[in-house]
């Protein structure tokens, strides 16, 4: 499986505390890595379905969110294809709202990329103040570790099919 085009993409506001984890996951993520200019690094802050294109001209693509339910542990999620969650169904903003339209929106086309990997952890503050929590700070790292690994492994998959 070729991969020629992969989005990653952080989602949240950077203005209620832990709704900001996926856009503060994206920029660590931009920071720490360097990879060749068909891995494009998008901050879709709370754009919900503007981001639609994003979704549907990528052949994978990783989006980082702060996920519901608020009452999960407080640990990295990883769900890909399949596996994404019921609950991004339930509404905790404009941008969740978003991606589970876009996902439904890009099935219906026929335009869902290969690959589909959520990345994101609980939150635990979603005040009105700029920052994560202490408790999601720790786990940032490892969400931004799990979003490199599986970059690496599907361009690893991409160079042995070249």
């Amino acid at each position: 499986m070729k991969f020629n085009r992969i989005n990653v993409i952080g989602l949240g506001n950077l203005l209620y505390g832990d709704e900001g984890f996926g856009v503060a996951a994206l920029q660590q993520f931009e920071k720490s890595t360097t990879f060749r200019p068909s891995v494009n690094c998008i901050d879709g802050g709370t754009q919900g379905i503007a981001l639609l294109d994003y979704i549907e001209s990528c052949d994978a693509v990783i989006v980082f969110d702060a996920l519901v339910p608020l009452e999960y542990d407080r640990r990295v999620y990883v769900y890909r294809n399949d596996e994404l969650p019921a609950f991004i169904h339930r509404k905790m903003s404009s941008h969740q709202m978003g991606l589970s339209e876009m996902i439904g929106i890009a099935r219906l086309n026929g335009r869902m990329p290969r690959e589909f990997v959520l990345i994101g952890v609980p939150p635990k503050e979603l005040e009105l103040h700029v920052g994560l929590s202490p408790e999601l700070s720790r786990l940032l790292p490892e969400a931004v570790e799990e979003g490199r690994k599986i970059v690496e492994e599907w361009l690893a998959k991409a160079e042995y099919i070249s």
